[in-house]
């Protein structure tokens, strides 16, 4: 591990040392080949993939034409995972719930599931606030002309309000919300159906249950098949990023993603970690847990990417699977802790660019604002966007930092990604073990 961390340095200094052309490039290459020993000597998925993820953005930096191109074997298995992952949350919670009798507890564990997201993306919404504060980030940053003049985007299906929302959790068509990947909408049936066949005769309910669970099983089979090939796209995934991008346009706005992985970084040190250790959950059998999936979600930069294997990890870490099917797809809606991590620092990035002084009462408002707002943006496209746009209309903020913002959106949305990932896992385990069944 100690030498992973090494050579992801060493190929951090190798690019901010990139004026240099030679130092930077030797650099560089030494992180790669470090991180490619530590690889062939563990021989796992994460290795792998951060292997991946360097020789990526190596390939994107050095043959940009070539890695715009890429972006099709990520988009591949982007897909392949899609297709299971409905099919894998209708299992296994409807499995859980009606084969294990688990309808009396439903009720309460969704009551501490609510009740732990809503703590958890409060702090990360204030761990934000404060961090952008102390960085100062936006100050003395200029907004290019073009964007001042640029209307703001429009995002398509946005919800109008609290009631959209709601209705928008309950499906009307099954096969729709499984096609249009509403997770969701599909868990609510999943949850219904498995509370019906709970409430029917053994002889009746069993035939389906039966098929429920080959089904479960064999979805999971099919993840580790599909996973074989996460590191191609994640090393894929990131070429395209860096090739499209280049890395000498991240510099301009480096201050603010600096602040954003700093904390990060502090979230998971002053929130996740202490959240553990209360809870008596194994920090370091949590972190060999959940490496995987956060690796495979901040190569992707998509949270559902590495839904199966979290679901997968977090049943042997030992969170019944019943709850992980429960909680994990949940936390897809409502405990984003990478995004609200985000939405606050964000925010206020753009109103230091635009010179305005938000006051301690005005900065308090708009936390509870983002509190309520970004709650059910899983399934909106852009919804990251729309939430912050919204969120500047409300505070007279210019849109144009925001969409400046969105140079480095890419590199910001790894991280994430990453965090979102993590914060479900640790959601799963943290309820896992109030309801007395994870790992003590």
């Amino acid at each position: 591990m100690i030498a992973a961390v090494i050579g992801l340095l060493l190929y951090a200094a190798g690019v901010a040392l990139a004026s240099f052309a030679v130092a930077g490039l030797v650099t560089r290459f030494a992180g790669i080949l470090l991180l490619l020993w530590v690889t062939t000597k563990r021989r796992t998925l994460t290795a792998w993939t951060f292997f991946a993820i360097l020789a990526g953005a190596e390939l994107g930096a050095d043959a940009p034409a070539v890695a715009v191109h890429l972006h099709v074997l990520a988009e591949i298995f982007l897909r392949l995972v899609r297709v299971i992952v409905a099919p894998l949350i209708l299992g296994t919670l409807t499995t859980g719930i009606a084969a294990h009798g688990q309808v009396k507890s439903l009720g309460r564990v969704a009551l501490k599931t609510l009740v732990y997201f809503e703590v958890v993306t409060t702090l990360a919404l204030l761990l934000g606030v404060v961090a952008i504060d102390l960085s100062r980030a936006g100050e003395g940053v200029v907004v290019p002309a073009a964007m001042v003049t640029q209307g703001a985007p429009t995002v398509a299906g946005a919800h109008a309000g609290f009631e959209d929302f709601l209705l928008h959790v309950f499906p009307e068509n099954l096969v729709t919300a499984i096609g249009e990947n509403q997770i969701l909408q599909v868990a609510v049936f999943a949850i219904l159906f498995g509370v019906a066949l709970a409430l029917l005769a053994e002889e009746k309910r069993a035939p389906i249950l039966a098929v429920l669970e080959s089904l479960t099983a064999a979805m999971f089979q099919m993840t580790k098949i599909i996973m074989y090939m996460a590191p191609v796209a994640a090393g894929a995934a990131l070429s395209y990023t860096v090739g499209s991008m280049g890395i000498s346009t991240l510099l301009p706005l480096a201050k603010l993603v600096a602040t954003f992985y700093g904390s990060a970084l502090a979230l998971v040190v002053l929130v996740f970690v202490p959240v553990l250790l209360l809870m008596r959950i194994p920090v370091r059998g949590f972190l060999r847990a959940i490496s995987e999936p956060a690796a495979i979600g901040f190569a992707t930069s998509t949270s559902q990417s590495a839904l199966p294997l979290a679901m997968e990890r977090m049943e042997e870490f030992g969170v019944p699977r019943w709850v992980v099917s429960f909680v994990i797809p949940s936390g897809y809606s409502f405990n984003m802790d990478g995004a609200s991590l985000y939405l606050s620092i964000a925010s206020i990035f753009a109103a230091q660019v635009a010179g305005i002084h938000l006051t301690v009462w005005q900065q308090a408002v708009m936390v509870f604002t983002l509190m309520l707002t970004s709650k059910g943006i899983a399934g909106v496209p852009r919804a990251t966007l729309m939430i912050l746009l919204a969120t500047a209309a409300s505070f007279h903020l210019p849109s144009a930092p925001i969409l400046m913002i969105l140079g480095v959106d890419a590199l910001i949305d790894m991280g994430r990604t990453a965090l979102n990932v993590t914060g479900n896992c640790l959601a799963a385990a943290v309820v896992g073990k109030w309801e007395g069944a994870a790992k003590a």
